[in-house]
């Protein structure tokens, strides 16, 4: 009998699948796209006055307490509930804040302290109702809407109260100190100076940021978690490197890295380790993906509850402190609208709707769309009654995408 070798097939190494990919990540993608796009777009109608560092400067200083209000609230829509009071509470916690410092003439940085409490305080209200009492989030937070507007216009009495302290609009309006000196400009060369210690700061941000991208996904590869292709990992993480990188040039060559924005860099990483390293991130995706099965897998869903309306009442403190100093009045109109701004910039950033999906990047990515459209179609002219089409139907478009590619799932 003859014997004849069989060769076992050897396995076939799995191409990845770019456009399957890329196709089923378009949101995350997308918004960095956009955002880029954006930009290009107004720096080109605008005839390059966008990308001018005064006005970089005012786009970050207008659109910071936003950005911190979207990093709570974006945890609160990944539990899958709204809050529709941050922006008046933002106006009334300000107010609060004004009246500690300059009627009753407390020190500041302990007028600080019982705003930021009463913020906790206020969340927690809130999130008992929600949570405990099982009341919808958003019937609580619109009567919280219209609650802490009445007591804005009350504790104000129709005045504006100001100024703040110096020490404080210097924390919170100002820019960061220069250590070494300003240098020569090695672009534009010269007598163009630039800041050096923003831009080392700047620069040293953007390092760390690269090299902690890549040791995180040495670590996946090491333990057979890669989910992302290389192409798009490297190409999204430099790409964000490289424009962080021009931003803080550009800051340099102004007045420096303005104060708010480095708070929102701390804030932006706290949060980010929050969702993607921590126990309790897991489980409030865990919670909004499917709050039964969460529940029954021993999580506390009521306590995550509570925690994420305390947090965005303490956030909600610290943008309302931002936004009245940046004003230099605490104004019965301070917040108007603000509420708005902040749900939008989670949506357009890939957050949905129905729960448990959503990004700080991606919030923080929408809250800047937000403030670059806002800032580039007032520099052209556009009224605000386009102004405000504009946003909608983008706000629309973004929340039709997400539902339309979970039905299509």
């Amino acid at each position: 009998m003859s014997s004849e070798a069989v060769t076992a097939p050897r396995p076939s190494k799995e191409t990845p699948s770019y456009a399957g990919f890329l196709k089923n990540n378009m949101r995350e993608y997308g918004m960095l796209i956009s955002l880029i796009a954006i930009m290009l777009f107004f720096q080109w109608a605008t005839e390059g006055r966008l990308f001018q560092p005064d006005n970089l400067t005012n786009i970050v200083q207008q659109r910071g307490y936003i950005v911190v209000m979207a990093l709570g609230m974006l945890l609160i829509i990944v539990a899958g509930h709204i809050d529709l009071s941050v922006g008046w509470l933002c106006g009334f916690l300000g107010a609060v804040a004004a009246i500690l410092m300059v009627d009753l003439s407390i020190p500041w940085y302990v007028a600080v302290v019982l705003t930021l409490i009463a913020g906790g305080v206020v969340g927690a209200v809130q999130g008992a109702a929600v949570a405990y009492l099982r009341i919808p989030s958003f019937i609580v937070t619109l009567a919280g809407m219209l609650t802490f507007r009445g007591l804005t216009l009350y504790v104000l009495g129709g005045r504006n109260v100001g100024p703040f302290p110096n020490e404080l609009s210097t924390l919170l309006t100002g820019f960061f100190p220069e250590q070494i000196g300003r240098i020569k400009d090695p672009i534009l060369g010269g007598d163009a100076t630039i800041s050096s210690t923003s831009l080392i700061l700047g620069l040293a941000v953007v390092g760390a940021m690269l090299a902690s991208a890549f040791t995180a996904r040495a670590k996946q590869a090491k333990n057979g978690m890669i989910t992302e292709p290389f192409f798009f990992f490297a190409g999204k993480t430099v790409a964000i490197a490289a424009m962080l990188a021009y931003l803080a040039y550009l800051f340099a060559t102004y007045k420096g890295l303005p104060n708010v924005l480095v708070i929102m860099g701390l804030l932006i990483a706290l949060y980010s380790f929050l969702t993607t390293r921590t126990t309790t991130g897991r489980r409030i995706y865990a919670l909004g993906g499917n709050e039964k099965a969460a529940r029954l897998s021993g999580i506390n869903t009521e306590r995550l509850v509570f925690l994420a309306f305390v947090n965005m009442g303490v956030l909600s403190a610290l943008a309302g402190m931002m936004a009245a100093t940046r004003l230099g009045w605490a104004t019965p109109k301070t917040g108007d609208g603000f509420e708005l701004d902040v749900i939008a910039a989670c949506f357009i950033g890939g957050a949905s709707a129905s729960g448990g999906v959503g990004t700080v990047l991606g919030a923080v990515i929408g809250a800047f769309i937000m403030g670059v459209m806002n800032n580039g179609m007032s520099m052209m002219g556009l009224g605000i009654d386009y102004q405000f089409i504009i946003k909608g139907l983008v706000l629309f478009l973004a929340v039709f995408v997400d539902v339309y590619n979970k039905n299509k799932a």
